[in-house]
Formats: structure tokens, C-alpha cells, sequence
């Protein structure tokens, strides 16, 4: 369907920053057609993602696409809920007896898929193996856990070091596993990896690497059986190869598009493109402590200058929603009160020579070349209020080696980066970011170190609001970072599967179910 002609387009605004728009080759590959549920049967949902499992111990993994094969065998503490926020698992409850300890209590006749017993004294095992050096495990949300304690059959501590206000939000996925300690104690951890053995909605199957995982419904589920009959998930890192094969009918459903890829997509018979709300958040990060962006004007000048409703509409196709700071609309914490910077060049103009800098500087922006299309759009909307930001690209393994290195200026004066806020609170996206003495925090204020110890140490909800809310406002003031967006999850599937994906992106597909032929 063809844009409405005053609507700006994406290729406008890659010209903004000399980018040009590539497209994949796609007629070619889509071209191809099959026998209906190629590769399993009529109650087989089949999904693609872009890479393989790294193990199926969900203990030594810590990648969000192992998790969404291991989150539908295996059942956590907690779980999201559809209106997005943390609700019963494997645990009925939860309280917080003091500000270090948490007791859960579970559910009744749980069982693993073998048939060993689920209760108190598998939390307990489950907790210390992850944190048994031994383990070596790569999970860092349970950080301040020191131990269980089992209280009775269906009652268990949890003990940390640190106030954790959001425990009960990290044991909601990677954290929040449970494992049988009876199966465990008789099987080498190599064979149980190769074949796991959880409480969760699907049972494991078989996996052929670098081929597909095979799941098969758990008709005996606690919560009741699963909306079909089993999974496939495959790894297919080229989208535009995994389009083909649900073109061909050997897929349902292909996750993790890119805006740019859905793009090109949109229109091909018989698979459609679906963007649901997402939590992924992106931002510039700025160095507030060298150079012109020492000056608190000239970040909020980088802040008005960088249009990004026009950046959503132009660049990701209107798969993001703009954001005031950090915090995503949907996690606990976000004060709606906050307006975005209003998007307007003379502004930026205005405050840049208040600053000193009526003639604009020269700067570098920093990103993955799998995010250089935001980029150079971003650099073309400096260029408008005369900052000449160049922009640096690095392959993702040498991007991220530099974001977690212990070098704050590893990867320069201004980086392009996002974070995904899975427990659904505030402070997992202001955690690592904002406090001066953390990893990638560039920016150094006694005010909201106080304000980040306040929400980190109380376990009073309303406490935590008014310290999160304080956070945004000092955040837009003095604009240590240039706030953008969150992202959609986007989506291609055909005509089979009914299902409706949660904000944080994770793959659980117990209520999925599947149209009949």
C-alpha cells in the first residue's frame, strides 16, 4: 500500500545521516509452497528464532533465547501475568518478612515430568546449585541470595545480603527455575543439559543442534495441558530464510523481526506482520564528565534535537513508543507525570550557544552495526542543530565487549544502546546505568545515588514510587542520557497459531493454540 504523500518516509530520514536503505532479496526465497505443517503435525506449533540454545541447563545459560525454549519445560517461582505484572507460579504467595528475607509458599501436587515430587526442599536445591560457584552460573539477578531455608514441605525462605525489593520479579525467568535434586544428584550435568526435566507445560523431546527443539505437550500440568500438542522451535538467524520457510509451510510463527525486516516483509500472501507492545528500551548514553557534554544545556539540546516520534515513524516504521526518561510505561516505577522533551531544533540552536557552542561541535556516536540505520537517522537529526556526530560502527561481539568492560569511555563520548526490563520494575533498567559507582553509569549525582538507594532498599511499594518518580524528574533535568524509545515485539506468522505475546518478549506458549485446517 502506497504512503500518503505528506508522510515523511524512512528512506527520508536515513538520508538525514547519508545512510542508504538496502533490501533483502526476498521475491526469490518467498516463492516457494508446501504440504500443510511441514515438519510435524497438525498440532505442532513451529517457531524460528535467530539462534540455538547454548544449553538446555537453565542454570548456565543467561541468553533470552535458551530461556524461551527452557521457560515452557520448566516452571518459575513466579510468573508474568497478562496485565503485566508478577503473578503466582510454582509460588501461590509471597511475603516479605524483612527487608532480607523473602517466604514464599507453593503450590500442592506438583510434580517433574519424571514424577518426582516439586516442593520446598527442591526451591532450596534449585537456589544453591545457581549460586554454587561450581555451577558457574552466568544468572547475576539472585546476586544478593545467600541461601534457603525450608520451613515445611510447601514453605520456603529466601535470605539475601542487600535489601532486594524486586526478588520476587527475578525468580519470575532466569532465576526462578526449578530443578528435580533426586534426578540431579543421579545424572551427570552434561546429560541432564541434553535432556531436561522440568514441571513446566511442555515436556522435552529431542533437540538436534543447529537443527530444532522438539517439545511435547504435558497433558498432566498443574495449570491444565497446554493449547497444542507440542513445539518445534529452529534456529534461523537470516530472517529472510525463515520467512521462506514459513512461506514454504515449515513455520508458524518467526520471532525477533527487526522494524527493517517486517518493512520489507509486510504484504506477502499468506504470512502477516504483527507488532505488539515491547519493553526493549533505547537510549543514548552520554559522557557527562568530558567535553561539551559536561554541560547539562547541551544534553538537553541533544535531547531536543533528536526528533523521535519522527525517528519512529521514519526509521522503525511506527513499531516504538516514545519515552520521557528510562523507565518503560509498563513496568512498576514509570510516573506518567514525566513529559518527553518537546522535539525542536531551535530549542536545541538556542541552548547549544547558551552553552558556548553556537557553531555546534563534533562528537562521535557509537553502535552495533546491527543498529546502523538508527544511527546514522539519529546523526542526520544532530546535523539539523549543527552537532557533526560521526558514527562509529562495531560487529555486536566487539560492541558488547566494550559496554560490559571496565572502561566507562570504551565506547566513547555518546552510545547507542538498549536494555530489556524482564521483571517488569524500574530498576532493572536504572540499576547498572544511573548510580556513579555502577558498571556503565557515566554520570555522577548525589541526588540520584540517593534516589536509586532509596528504591533499591525499601520493600514499601509507595516508598519506591516517590523515589522512582524524583529519579524521572531529576533524569529529565539534567538529561545525562538522550531518552528514545521502546521497542516493539514484532512478529510474522500465518494463518494457524492464535496466540498473544506479554511486553517482555519471552516465548511462553502454554496458552497458545492453533486454528484448524
Amino acid at each position: 500500500m502506497a504512503r500518503p504523500a505528506d508522510r515523511i518516509t524512512r528512506r527520508d530520514a536515513l538520508r538525514l545521516g547519508g545512510a542508504t536503505l538496502s533490501a533483502l532479496a526476498l521475491p526469490g526465497l518467498l516463492a516457494g509452497c508446501g504440504g500443510a505443517a511441514a515438519g510435524g503435525g497438525s498440532d505442532i506449533l513451529r517457531l524460528a528464532q535467530s539462534a540455538d540454545p547454548q544449553t538446555l541447563d537453565p542454570q548456565k545459560q543467561g541468553d533470552m533465547v535458551s530461556m524461551n525454549v527452557l521457560v515452557n519445560i520448566f516452571d518459575t517461582l513466579t510468573a508474568a501475568t497478562p496485565q503485566n505484572t508478577i503473578g503466582p507460579g510454582l509460588a501461590l504467595s509471597w511475603t516479605a518478612l524483612d527487608p532480607k528475607t523473602w517466604r514464599f509458599r507453593l503450590r500442592r501436587g506438583v510434580a517433574f515430568h519424571n514424577g518426582e515430587p516439586c516442593g520446598a526442599e527442591a526451591v532450596k536445591f534449585s537456589i544453591e546449585r545457581l549460586l554454587d560457584p561450581e555451577t558457574r552460573s552466568p544468572i547475576v539477578e539472585l546476586r544478593f541470595v545467600e541461601g534457603a531455608t525450608v520451613v515445611d514441605p510447601y514453605t520456603v525462605d529466601l535470605h539475601t545480603s542487600e535489601p532486594d525489593p524486586i526478588l520476587p520479579a527475578k525468580v519470575s525467568l532466569f532465576g526462578g527455575v526449578i530443578l528435580p535434586p533426586k534426578l540431579l544428584a543421579e545424572t551427570p550435568p552434561e546429560e541432564f543439559a541434553r535432556a531436561p526435566v522440568g514441571t513446566g507445560p511442555f515436556v522435552f523431546e529431542s533437540w538436534r543442534r543447529a537443527h530444532e527443539v522438539r517439545l511435547r505437550a504435558n497433558t498432566d500440568h498443574w495449570n491444565g495441558p497446554p493449547g497444542v500438542g507440542g513445539l518445534v522451535f529452529r534456529p534461523m538467524p537470516n530472517a529472510a530464510s525463515s520467512l521462506a520457510a514459513m512461506q514454504s509451510d515449515e513455520l508458524d510463527i518467526v520471532t525477533g523481526l527487526t522494524p527493517d525486516a517486517a518493512l520489507q516483509l509486510d504484504g506477502y500472501p499468506g504470512m502477516r506482520i504483527e507488532s505488539h507492545p515491547g519493553i526493549r528500551t533505547a537510549y543514548l548514553s552520554l559522557d557527562t564528565e568530558d567535553g561539551p557534554l559536561r554541560h547539562r544545556k547541551v544534553r538537553q539540546a541533544l535531547n531536543h534535537a533528536v526528533n523521535v516520534p519522527l525517528l519512529i515513524e521514519a526509521v522503525l516504521d511506527g513499531k516504538a513508543r516514545e519515552l520521557p526518561t528510562m523507565i518503560p510505561r509498563e513496568s512498576f516505577g514509570f510516573d506518567k507525570a514525566v513529559e518527553p522533551y518537546t522535539r525542536d531544533v531551535g530549542t536545541a540552536k538556542r541552548l547549544l550557544a547558551d552553552a558556548g557552542y553556537p557553531d555546534g561541535f563534533a562528537t562521535t556516536i557509537t553502535a552495533s552495526n546491527e543498529d546502523a540505520n538508527v544511527a546514522e537517522a539519529i546523526s542526520g537529526l544532530l546535523a539539523e542543530a549543527g552537532v557533526r556526530a560521526k558514527v562509529a560502527l562495531l560487529d555486536p561481539g566487539t560492541y558488547s565487549t566494550r559496554l560490559t568492560s571496565a572502561n566507562k569511555r570504551a565506547l566513547g563520548p555518546i552510545y547507542l544502546a538498549a536494555s530489556t526490563g524482564w521483571t517488569m520494575d524500574g530498576q532493572s533498567l536504572v540499576q547498572s546505568n544511573v548510580r556513579s559507582d555502577r558498571r556503565q553509569s557515566r554520570w555522577d549525582s548525589a541526588e540520584a545515588d540517593a534516589l536509586i538507594d532509596a528504591q533499591e532498599q525499601s520493600v514499601d511499594p509507595e516508598e519506591r514510587e516517590e523515589a522512582f518518580a524524583a529519579l524521572q524528574r531529576l533524569l529529565k533535568k539534567e538529561a545525562p542520557f538522550v531518552f528514545l524509545y521502546q521497542l516493539d515485539n514484532i512478529y510474522a506468522r500465518n494463518a494457524r497459531p492464535r496466540w498473544e505475546p506479554g511486553v517482555t518478549g519471552s516465548l511462553t506458549m502454554a496458552s497458545a493454540e492453533l486454528e484448524e485446517a
